[in-house]
């Protein structure tokens, strides 16, 4: 029987985007039916592979986007989230490949959830790029998913600090807007993908949420505290305003995390 670390590396070794999401599905199938083994006898590769296309520039040279009001305005925001939501595969199953020998298999449950849902909402972003008449990989994107993954490769408190609770805490906050900018032009069906997104992002943040309390607890620290010190040594940006500070509290990530350090 395959063991679930050789699933999961199979998925982040998997460049070209069907088969990454094929992989990712059969993965987070197999694990709930019980065909994969709870083992981790193999190690996590550096990186996840990736296609030839988009090109990855740094944050500083990405082209504007603007507001999304127009066709093509539209269509660049619609691959910037798929884009997201590409890299989001490779987190979650990074995440049940590197650390889950450190948790009890209910980890492995939520992040293999978690990485079926990416794959899921990259699909529908991709097949909405097409009906734009574009493609993945047709603009360029940039990196820094796999940047936080790279600097938190080493401690599971810190990917679950800035990963869910400040990357995706982040959708919680912005996604509400973008959704309103496409449904203001009549893009119910986008719209409608985003409000998915958006449910379903609740539940990974509070997964992060709860397993990172979890691991501060089993080590005897304070998660307040232990999160401000793993947010100012491995999170490059900054926590900022506007937070959709309901959305937050439903996934137990209270004001007392990030009020303190929010940039004003």
């Amino acid at each position: 029987m395959t063991s679930i670390a050789a699933a999961v590396r199979g998925v982040l070794l998997a460049g070209e985007p069907r088969e990454k999401i094929r992989l990712a599905r059969a993965a987070a199938r197999d694990w709930r039916l019980g065909r994969l083994t709870h083992v981790f006898d193999v190690v996590m590769p550096d990186r996840p592979a990736r296609p030839e296309r988009p090109e990855l520039l740094p944050p500083s040279r990405m082209p504007k986007r603007g507001k999304g009001g127009s066709e093509r305005g539209r269509t660049a925001l619609i691959h910037a989230l798929a884009h997201i939501e590409f890299g989001a595969i490779d987190l979650a199953f990074d995440v049940v490949g590197r650390f889950g020998q450190a948790f009890p298999r209910g980890f492995v449950d939520d992040w293999m959830a978690v990485g079926a849902d990416e794959a899921m909402h990259f699909a529908l972003l991709d097949r909405r790029l097409r009906a734009f008449g574009s493609v993945y990989g047709a603009m360029p994107a940039h990196d820094g998913l796999w940047e936080a993954a790279s600097d938190t490769a080493r401690d599971a408190l810190a990917r679950l600090a800035v990963v869910p609770m400040v990357l995706e805490a982040r959708g919680l906050d912005v996604t509400p807007a973008t959704r309103d900018r496409f449904a203001a032009v009549g893009d119910t069906a986008t719209a409608a993908i985003l409000d998915r997104i958006l449910n379903d992002e609740v539940r990974h943040v509070a997964a992060g949420s709860r397993w990172f309390g979890f691991g501060c607890a089993a080590q005897g620290l304070d998660p307040i505290t232990t999160w401000h010190d793993r947010v100012r040594r491995h999170f490059r940006g900054t926590i900022k305003p506007p937070f959709n500070d309901s959305a937050r509290e439903t996934a137990g990530l209270t004001r007392d995390y990030y009020a303190a350090i929010a940039q004003t």
